[in-house]
C-alpha cells in the first residue's frame, strides 16, 4: 500500500534506505520513535526500564500503524525503543525477527501457519489455529507468540464494485466459476505479487473453488492500487484485506468465503523465545493493547491513513490516547 505522510520525500528516502539495508548487509539500528507518549493505562514496568527493543513491521498501512502502536506501548512501559517499521516483504520481516535484527513484530496467525511453516491446510477455528501456530513456531523456529487478539482477523477476501456485484448477482466466492462461465468478460483479477503466488492466495483459491483465471487477465498491482482499480472496474475481482478502510470508503462488495478457504489471520505479538522468557512482562503490556483492538478499530485507523492521508504515527498515538493506553505530552 502506498504510504502518504506529511514527511513526503524525506520519509520516502528513509524507507528506501531501510529497504536497501535489509537486502544488503543487514538492518541498521533503526531510528527514534517519531512521537512522544506518557504512561496511561500502560504504566512503567520496572523490568523493562531502559531495556532496548527494536520494533519492526511489514510495509503496508495496517502493519505500520500496528508497529507504531507497539512502539508507543513499549515507550510508555519505560523501554528504550527503536523504529524499524516498513520492512518490504513478509519473509524479509520474519527473517529480521529470527536473526535478532528486530525484537518485536505484530504477526498474523495464518501467515505464519502457511507461509513460514509450510502448512497447506488452514485451521478454521481461530483458537485452534493460534495454538497450532504457537506450538509449531516455538518448536521449529524459536519464535514465541503473546497477546493474541481473536477480535482482529485481517484475512484475505475478494471484492467487486457495487455495480458489478449487482450485475453478476454474486455474493459468494463459490459463485465465481458460474460467473466466469456465463460472463467471460468478468474474468479479470487484480492481485498483489504475494497473493498471486502464495498457496493461501490465488492458486489455492482456484483449486479450492474450482476455477482457473486466465493468466492474461490477472493484473498484478501494488496492494494500494487494487482497491481503486476494483472500484473503477479495471478488474472485476480485487484481492482485499478485510480490515482495510477503503472497502467502506469505496463501497466495495466483499464476497463470502463460503468454503472457509482462507486461514484465520488473527494478530499477536511475535518475538524470540529467549527474549520473551527474559522479559515475560511484554505479554502483559501488549495484552492491554489487544483488549482494545478489533476489526472495526483497525479499519477506522487504516482509513485515516489510506483515505484521509494522515500520518500513521499520528493515527496510532491518537488511538492509544483515546483508549487511555497512553497520554500525549502535557495531557492532564
Amino acid at each position: 500500500m502506498k504510504l502518504r505522510t506529511r514527511k513526503g520525500a524525506v520519509r520516502a528516502a528513509s524507507l528506501a534506505l531501510t529497504g536497501a539495508l535489509l537486502t544488503g548487509c543487514g538492518l541498521s539500528s533503526g531510528s527514534a520513535v517519531p512521537l512522544e507518549v506518557e504512561p496511561g493505562e500502560i504504566q512503567p514496568v520496572p523490568e523493562l526500564q531502559g531495556v532496548s527493543f527494536t520494533v519492526g513491521s511489514k510495509a503496508f498501512t495496517e502493519q505500520i500503524v500496528l508497529g507504531y502502536i507497539a512502539e508507543f506501548a513499549l515507550s510508555a512501559a519505560g523501554a528504550d525503543v527503536r523504529d524499524l517499521t516498513n520492512i518490504v516483504g513478509s519473509s524479509t520481516a520474519r527473517n529480521a525477527l529470527v536473526s535478532d535484527q528486530i525484537d518485536v513484530m505484530w504477526e498474523y496467525t495464518g501467515t505464519s501457519w502457511v507461509s513460514y511453516n509450510g502448512n497447506e491446510e488452514p485451521i478454521p477455528d481461530a483458537r485452534q489455529q493460534y495454538e497450532a501456530v504457537r506450538k509449531q513456531d516455538l518448536a521449529k523456529n524459536g519464535v514465541a507468540w503473546t497477546a493474541v487478539d481473536y477480535n482482529v482477523d485481517n484475512t484475505y477476501a475478494f471484492a467487486l464494485n457495487r455495480e458489478a456485484a449487482q450485475r453478476y448477482g454474486i455474493d459468494r466466492i463459490s459463485e465465481i466459476p458460474e460467473v466466469l462461465a456465463e460472463h467471460p468478460e468478468a474474468g479479470t483479477f487484480c492481485v498483489d505479487t504475494e497473493f498471486a503466488n502464495r498457496n493461501d492466495g490465488l492458486p489455492g483459491v482456484e483449486e479450492a473453488y474450482g476455477f482457473k483465471a486466465d493468466p492474461s487477465k490477472i493484473k498484478v498491482l501494488t496492494e494500494g492500487s487494487i482497491y481503486q482499480a476494483t472500484a473503477d472496474g479495471t478488474c472485476t475481482f480485487g484481492e482485499v484485506f478485510t480490515t482495510d478502510g477503503r472497502i467502506q470508503a469505496l463501497d466495495l462488495h466483499v464476497l463470502e468465503d463460503d468454503k472457509k478457504f482462507f486461514p484465520r489471520y488473527n494478530i499477536g505479538i511475535t518475538t524470540r523465545d529467549e527474549l520473551l522468557k527474559r522479559y515475560p512482562q511484554l505479554g502483559d503490556v501488549f495484552a492491554k493493547v489487544s483488549a482494545k483492538l478489533d476489526n472495526q478499530e483497525l479499519m477506522k485507523m487504516n482509513a485515516q491513513v489510506d483515505v484521509e492521508g494522515r500520518d500513521p504515527a499520528d493515527v496510532a498515538r491518537e488511538w492509544m490516547a483515546e483508549k487511555g493506553l497512553v497520554k500525549t505530552p502535557g495531557e492532564q
